[in-house]
């Protein structure tokens, strides 16, 4: 009978699987942003394989069959993956429990002919997975108790931080209760950090710690003998109030331990232990170079000059717009000359600046010429599709002067010896 039923699943696995996904794509407690449902189905079509493929005749009754140890090793590292993924162990229940729903539904429907058989068959994989849920859930036990073990000890390692405040001075924030697995902890993360450094004090800094009692002083005691064992002194700040009563009115002996009140405290002794001294310096009188705003504009005749000989950001290059546009009208300029020979690189704004000036000068009947072009900033202006319409071009400053004097005519004013810088 049995051999009948395992046989049986063995042929109907691709409908129990599709039954299996079926029930748990219908759960609305499915965790969809915790695994997707192609993952589910990898993984549940693995494990159905492996279950499918040791189920005998004999095993199917003896839950506790050796055949079935592959199955138990896949359930219980299954488990303890949902465990650290976040899975509660409800939502692996159903996991299982889904399956046994599954595995029913073909059996009803394939024997519901045979009810003794029926009943056999549903008697016995119930146990079986009963079985397995109970291996399931007590391996999402340890799963998850290994996740809280090791989120309890990245807790305690980050919540004893050893800061190096100075050279051979450590500082030790302690937050929240002084048991002693903790003291243990800070002990041996300040001496490590000790011989690492060579440092030679030590601060434990208590303004976090809610409460102070016997045995909290004698966790701090034992701290501070041990870091003297290691050569080095331990200053013991943020004694409030509170706490400085409640050591006296419990008779604790804090005699040759130094104490302050303050984590500044401590740190103005430290530096007096190690001969340091905290000054502030003295406002630096030297003159600060002044930022260039402006670039300057040579008048030669009915000609304005500018040479740019620095990169331009965003301020300048709008300044020179604005000025150049001004000078024209002001001086009644027939031409404007800009060597850019300096610059090995534009952007889309100095490209649109340098559009923009010929566009403008053209209204105020001046012509505009941009001289010293590198290879590199052409092809960029290509490229960004700004070809500067509206302005001339030449290879250099005796080229862009000639180019000048073609368009705009000749001018007794150009040869003038005459120059205005604005």
């Amino acid at each position: 009978m049995a051999t009948d039923i395992a046989k049986l699943l063995q042929r109907k696995q691709k409908k129990v699987l599709e039954y299996w996904m079926n029930n748990q794509l219908m759960n609305e407690g499915l965790r969809q942003d915790l695994m997707s449902n192609d993952e589910l189905r990898n993984l549940s079509n693995e494990f159905l394989e492996s279950l499918l493929k040791a189920l005998t005749d004999k095993n199917l009754k003896e839950t506790n069959s050796d055949d079935l140890e592959d199955v138990r090793e896949i359930l219980a590292g299954i488990s303890i993956s949902r465990a650290q993924q976040g899975y509660s162990p409800a939502e692996t229940g159903i996991y299982l429990f889904s399956l046994k729903d599954a595995i029913i539904s073909i059996l009803q429907a394939e024997v519901k002919d045979d009810y003794a058989l029926l009943f056999d068959a549903m008697y016995n994989i119930n146990r079986l997975m009963d079985s397995l849920a109970i291996i399931s859930f007590e391996t999402f036990i340890k799963g998850r108790e290994e996740v809280i073990l090791r989120q309890t000890d990245e807790i305690s390692e980050i919540s004893t931080p050893v800061i190096r405040v100075w050279d051979g001075i450590l500082a030790l924030p302690i937050i929240g209760t002084l048991d002693s697995a903790r003291t243990q902890v800070v002990m041996e993360s300040l001496l490590q950090q000790i011989v690492d450094s060579g440092s030679t004090i030590a601060i434990l800094d208590i303004s976090g710690v809610a409460a102070v009692d016997s045995l909290v002083a004698q966790h701090l005691i034992k701290t501070v003998a041990a870091t003297r064992l290691m050569g080095a002194e331990c200053i013991i700040s943020g004694i409030r109030p509170e706490i400085a009563q409640t050591i006296v009115h419990l008779g604790i002996d804090l005699t040759g331990i130094i104490t302050k009140a303050t984590l500044a405290s401590a740190l103005k002794q430290a530096y007096a232990m190690l001969n340091l001294t905290v000054r502030k310096l003295e406002k630096d009188k030297t003159p600060q170079l002044k930022v260039m705003d402006r670039i300057p504009i040579l008048r030669m005749g009915n000609l304005l000059l500018v040479t740019i000989q620095i990169d331009l950001y965003d301020r300048l290059a709008t300044n020179l717009e604005s000025d150049l546009v001004q000078m024209v009208s002001k001086t009644q300029a027939k031409g404007v000359l800009i060597d850019i020979s300096a610059l090995s690189i534009v952007d889309s704004f100095m490209g649109r600046i340098l559009g923009n000036i010929g566009s403008m000068s053209k209204i105020l009947d001046a012509e505009t010429v941009v001289v010293g072009m590198q290879p590199a900033v052409a092809i960029t202006l290509i490229e960004l599709g700004l070809e500067l319409k509206g302005v001339h071009t030449a290879l250099n400053v005796e080229k862009g002067m000639e180019l000048l004097r073609i368009k705009i005519g000749p001018d007794e004013e150009t040869d003038s010896d005459e120059d205005s810088p604005e």
